[in-house]
């Protein structure tokens, strides 16, 4: 995730330790989070909510640096390719429903996949045109980003989205202003608490709910590797495996949020899958589980949000 840096500037500019209150105080108030949106129970009883994403990102993230050698569109097309196909014969198997976080381009390059989502019962929301920089682009442009690429998705699926997930979680200060414009249930970008909240715009509440997401509870930090760096997987995927199933074992202890992103050109993999099918055993297992989309998650706590437990 790339963050919002302020640049240094010249040599008379203030540094950090130098501002004054009013300025460090007017960065950390930009987007914040309010109230909790966690209800006091789940539909049906349940003692836990599961919300399962796959960011489909396929050849997208090399497109938008500009690297277009065929190595690099053969590993994002097996995600399309292998990946996709994996997951959803798996999700279908254990009857959930998941997310499916879709850069316009990845859509347009596999306009079928894109409809199988909805088809099947899942959710198609944004995840920019290109899985573009949203920190490096001028306001204007991640705006007209955003809105051509809910144009395009709800073109090919006929669905319009109504939640966003940044590309890799790059919040912009201009983010939050371009989701209230465009009206968007909920966003899937900030991690400010494990379970729902309320994003706040220098301090007013935005109505906008907040399914925060986690590095420990995405599989990109422990298994993408880059050929040229010194970035290597880490982390064995039943290792891996452990850690989520602790996440989701502690949310259902606490009745809260089991949030987890994942990749098909990562975790589509012959010895990756098999830890989301564990996952997935354990969880439809146990009793008292809400399989929901992230968009249900974000419907269900606005309905029920006089409900809402405190901090």
């Amino acid at each position: 995730m790339t963050e919002h840096l302020v640049p240094a500037g010249g040599p008379n500019t203030p540094q950090p330790w130098q501002w004054p209150e009013p300025v460090w105080r007017t960065h950390v108030e930009r987007v914040r989070a309010g109230r909790s949106l966690l209800p006091t129970a789940w539909p049906g009883g349940a003692r836990v909510a599961v919300a399962l994403s796959f960011d489909s990102d396929h050849e997208t993230p090399a497109l938008r640096d500009g690297v277009t050698g065929p190595g690099a569109m053969a590993e994002g097309q097996y995600g399309a390719r292998v990946g996709t196909p994996r997951i959803l014969r798996l999700l279908q198997e254990f009857g959930v429903p998941a997310s499916f976080y879709l850069p316009a381009v990845s859509a347009l390059l596999h306009p079928h996949e894109a409809r199988r989502y909805t088809a099947e019962g899942h959710e198609v929301a944004l995840h920019g045109w290109i899985h573009e920089r949203n920190t490096l682009l001028g306001a204007e442009d991640e705006r007209e980003l955003q809105l051509r690429a809910a144009d395009t998705l709800e073109q090919i699926t006929g669905i319009r989205p109504v939640g966003l997930r940044t590309p890799s979680w790059d919040f912009s200060p201009h983010t939050l202003g371009i989701i209230q414009e465009m009206g968007l249930l909920y966003d899937s970008s900030l991690m400010a608490d494990d379970d729902p909240y309320e994003l706040l715009a220098e301090g007013r509440p935005t109505g906008i709910t907040e399914i925060p997401v986690q590095w420990i509870r995405d599989d990109a930090p422990y298994f993408v590797m880059e050929r040229f760096a010194g970035l290597r997987p880490y982390t064995p995927p039943r290792s891996v495996l452990g850690i989520w199933q602790d996440e989701f074992r502690s949310a259902l202890a606490s009745g809260g949020l089991f949030q987890l992103t994942m990749h098909p050109h990562i975790i589509g993999h012959r010895s990756r899958i098999v830890i989301l099918r564990e996952l997935l055993e354990e969880m439809t297992a146990t009793d008292g589980v809400w399989f929901a989309t992230h968009a249900q998650v974000a419907e269900y706590c606005l309905a029920h949000e006089s409900t809402a437990q405190q901090p």
